[in-house]
This record gives structure tokens, C-alpha cells and sequence, in this order.
């Protein structure tokens, strides 16, 4: 069976692209990252949810938190809170942490070629999305450049894929994939705090309301308040 290395934040767009890998026919080995975040309830997600497929799952532990210039990295720095989505703007917000998806792509990359993989699969979105320069699909394309001359089996004609299947989805068709393809939202968290509850009021939290909204499907997450 071919091999996939999935990048798992244990988040809505993570976790529906495993499903995809699935689905393609992968079997997949689910790769995590603590790199100093504000909390570790995405990396139970994404325990959760690898436990869920009975994936094998690898997390790696490489603390980023010296990147004092990103708001999830950096605990002097505050999670900008709004009331809509609405009010997300597609400006490169304070919640990007540079580099790192050019970080996770590498390890996944390495653990790719390792097991013997064809492929990387990544849930970034570059529709429903908060604006990080590294989710956009000129981005990927020139990363798959650096695969294609800077792995081995990249050199011997056979480089590793990078697949972005819900890259050109909006959040409610996102939302739609996973429910069709069963995947376990309810294990979810896509917030960036890192509550009992998800906040339900930063850029994360606004956009996956939204979607799920639009998609006329109830989101199983609890959320602060009355949302």
C-alpha cells in the first residue's frame, strides 16, 4: 500500500485532510509538532484523532517559542479577539509563526523519504484562512522545487508529493468533506487559546463558526458563552 506522511494539528482542516489521505487510499503516518504553542489541547486532538484512525502517529518536540514576534509562540502577546468573522482581515495577523511551515514540511519531508512515502498531505487553506503567507499554493509549488532537488529520492525522479486537498475549499466545504468522509470533529480544536472551551472570538474559532454555519451542519465543539 502507498505511504503518506499527514501533518496532524489535531484541528478541523488537519483532521479532514487525514480523512482525505484515507480516502485516497493511504496508509498514513500522522505527524504532529509541539513548537512551543500557547497549549497543548490541539496535541490531544490530534492524539485523539490519530487514535481514531488507528494511525501510526509520530509528535516531535522543537521549541519555537524563542519567535517572540508571533502571538501563539510568544505569551507577551495577545490573541486578537473579534466579534465576526467578518472583522478577519486578510493582512498577516500576529498569530503567524514564521517559518513554520517551511519547519514541519522539512521534518515531514525527512520522515517521508525514512518510510518509504510518496506523499506529504497538509491542510492549509488559502480561502477561509488568516491571511499566513506560507498557506497559499505558490508557496507549496515552490516548495515541491526544493523536494524535487533537495531529497534523494527527489534527485532519482521520484520526489516525494506535497497534496493540499482542501487548499481552494472554503471553510463550509471543508466542513461538508469531513462529514461526509466521517472524520471524528468532535475531537477537534482549532482555537488559539487554550480554554475549557474554545473562545469562540479569535480569528480561528470566527472562521470555523462560520463555516460550519454556512455549511448548515451543528459544530460538536463547546464553546465560551452562549455561542
Amino acid at each position: 500500500m502507498k505511504k503518506a506522511v499527514v501533518l496532524l494539528s489535531g484541528g478541523l482542516d488537519s483532521t479532514t485532510t487525514l480523512a482525505c489521505a484515507i480516502n485516497d487510499g493511504y496508509e498514513v503516518i500522522a505527524l504532529s509538532m509541539l513548537y512551543g504553542q500557547r497549549h497543548s489541547k490541539e496535541i490531544e486532538s490530534a492524539k485523539k484523532v490519530a487514535e481514531h484512525y488507528h494511525a501510526k502517529h509520530i509528535i516531535v518536540e522543537m521549541d519555537m517559542s524563542f519567535l517572540h514576534s508571533s502571538a501563539l509562540t510568544s505569551q507577551d502577546l495577545k490573541v486578537p479577539s473579534h466579534n465576526s468573522a467578518s472583522e478577519v482581515k486578510a493582512d498577516i495577523p500576529v498569530t503567524y509563526v514564521p517559518a513554520r511551515n517551511i519547519t514541519m514540511l522539512s521534518l515531514a519531508a525527512g520522515l517521508c523519504e525514512s518510510e518509504g512515502g510518496d506523499a506529504i498531505y497538509i491542510g492549509a487553506n488559502s480561502v477561509d484562512y488568516s491571511g499566513y503567507p506560507d498557506c497559499r499554493p505558490e508557496f507549496f509549488e515552490a516548495f515541491q522545487k526544493v523536494l524535487n532537488v533537495g531529497t534523494k529520492c527527489g534527485v532519482q525522479g521520484s520526489p516525494v508529493k506535497i497534496i493540499t486537498p482542501i487548499l481552494s475549499m472554503s471553510k463550509a466545504e471543508i466542513v461538508k468533506l469531513a462529514t461526509k468522509l466521517g472524520a471524528p470533529l468532535q475531537y477537534t480544536w482549532s482555537c488559539y487559546n487554550g480554554g475549557e472551551k474554545a473562545c469562540g472570538h479569535c480569528d480561528s474559532c470566527l472562521l470555523r463558526l462560520k463555516g460550519f454555519a454556512e455549511a448548515g451542519i451543528k459544530d460538536p465543539v463547546e464553546y465560551e458563552g452562549s455561542i
